[in-house]
């Protein structure tokens, strides 16, 4: 049964994002919030922080090393508008910590999700779930409307001071800006964006901290036109290509099995990006 309404698809379709739509109660909400703390313990610092300074791996794919996290990317209530849009046979393939503290000058500039996935075809689907208000002041995501004809911009990375993204990336071809819109979350909501829809987001200026966990699920047929076959895990439906190598969710937290599977996921997803990266700049290079 369809959840989502023939208007909100042809919305879809025609502008890449749809927003908000309700997930977590307060109980939810909040055994997410201990995990997450919990999950920082362990690190030693915060998510972020330590992202920046040692490795980028431990905001990625929490799903595998993270009971609650992983239950977020089984829970039908994603699932369910995520069908109506991909397709029944679904994958996780990555996941992401986007956090930003109370007034940080962390920002994300104009960019595409999929620039640097190395995905074909670039079908894929990001719920953004907020674990803590994601208004305007704290620096919600704001979208631009694809308008019917989604296609890959030309990019530079590594070039965006205090950015919330891997590779620091911008878009670099001229953009309307004139229309962008808004997608405030309160606590325990979700948004969604394709990966091929524009989208940027400012500075926390709240006096709270900004905690949202991306989670990117494509259709089975997707694969990796690189040369290196990452990791996703099946999360509903099935899956007849067999495009990405099987990944299970965790039977605890930060057990040893885990550990050792985030590793493996984790270092072959850095070699995908990378290689897409690379090729996306020589792409986009002018001749």
């Amino acid at each position: 049964m369809s959840r989502l309404s023939p208007e909100q698809v042809a919305r879809w379709k025609h502008d890449g994002f749809l927003s908000p739509f309700p997930l977590l109660n307060a109980a939810e909400l909040q055994e997410c919030r201990d995990g997450l703390a919990r999950f920082e313990q362990w690190l030693g610092a915060p998510v972020n922080e330590i992202s920046a300074t040692k490795d980028l791996k431990y905001r990625t794919m929490p799903y595998l090393i993270l009971p609650w996290a992983a239950k977020l990317a089984f829970d039908p209530r994603i699932l369910d508008v995520v069908e109506d849009l991909i397709g029944p046979d679904i994958l996780i393939f990555t996941s992401t910590f986007f956090i930003k503290e109370p007034h940080s000058p962390t920002i994300a500039a104009w960019h595409q999700d999929s620039t640097y996935y190395g995905l074909e075809p670039k079908e894929e689907v990001t719920v953004w779930v907020a674990l803590s208000d994601a208004n305007e002041a704290a620096g919600c995501m704001e979208s631009l409307s694809f308008r019917g004809k989604p296609h890959q911009l030309s990019h530079v990375s590594r070039v965006v001071k205090h950015s919330v993204n891997r590779a620091s990336q911008v878009i670099t071809e001229p953009l309307d800006e004139g229309t962008p819109v808004a997608m405030p979350l309160k606590a325990g909501q979700f948004s969604m964006h394709h990966g091929l829809c524009a989208h940027r987001s400012g500075p926390n200026t709240a006096d709270h901290r900004r905690i949202g966990l991306g989670l990117n699920f494509i259709p089975t047929s997707v694969r990796q036109a690189g040369t290196i076959k990452p990791t996703a895990m099946l999360v509903r439906g099935v899956d007849r290509y067999n495009h990405f190598e099987k990944v299970a969710p965790p039977k605890a937290e930060l057990d040893a099995a885990g550990i050792a599977a985030h590793e493996r996921a984790t270092a072959l997803y850095r070699e995908c990006y990378l290689e897409a990266e690379t090729l996306h700049a020589r792409q986009a290079a002018p001749v």
